[in-house]
């Protein structure tokens, strides 16, 4: 019912900034809260931020807590995620999900879908 594809991710100097989307295509987007992911090399996937279906609640990993935002524009079907003072540790793969459980956001297993992800490289 909903395919997500992940974009805007690449190689940034440490302290610089990225966004990276998630468009989805789906008549259901607005009824799906949605988390972003990450997983470095040989790393668990571990939550990074999620937000609810209108937007207005947000959930942080404490790692990104006063430097990313997560946000969503409904009507055009994404989710954003914008980092900010980037750090070296921050490297990794990032993958949106949709969940229709916010309860659950910070459980990666229970989101219904999935995007490719797409590769954050920050260097020192």
């Amino acid at each position: 019912q909903v395919q997500l594809v992940e974009s805007g991710g690449g190689l940034v100097q440490a302290g610089g900034s990225l966004r990276v989307s998630c468009a989805a295509s789906g008549r259901r987007f607005s009824a799906y809260s949605m988390g972003w992911f990450r997983q470095a090399p040989g790393k668990e996937r571990e939550f990074v931020a999620a937000i609810n279906w209108s937007g207005v609640t947000t959930y942080y990993a404490d790692s990104v807590k006063g430097r990313f935002t997560i946000s969503r524009d409904n009507a055009q079907n994404t989710v954003y995620l914008q980092m900010n003072s980037l750090k070296p540790e921050d490297t990794a793969v990032y993958y949106c999900g949709a969940i229709g459980n916010f309860g659950y956001y910070m459980n990666y297993e229970k989101y219904t879908y999935w995007g490719q992800g797409t590769q954050v490289t920050v260097s020192s």
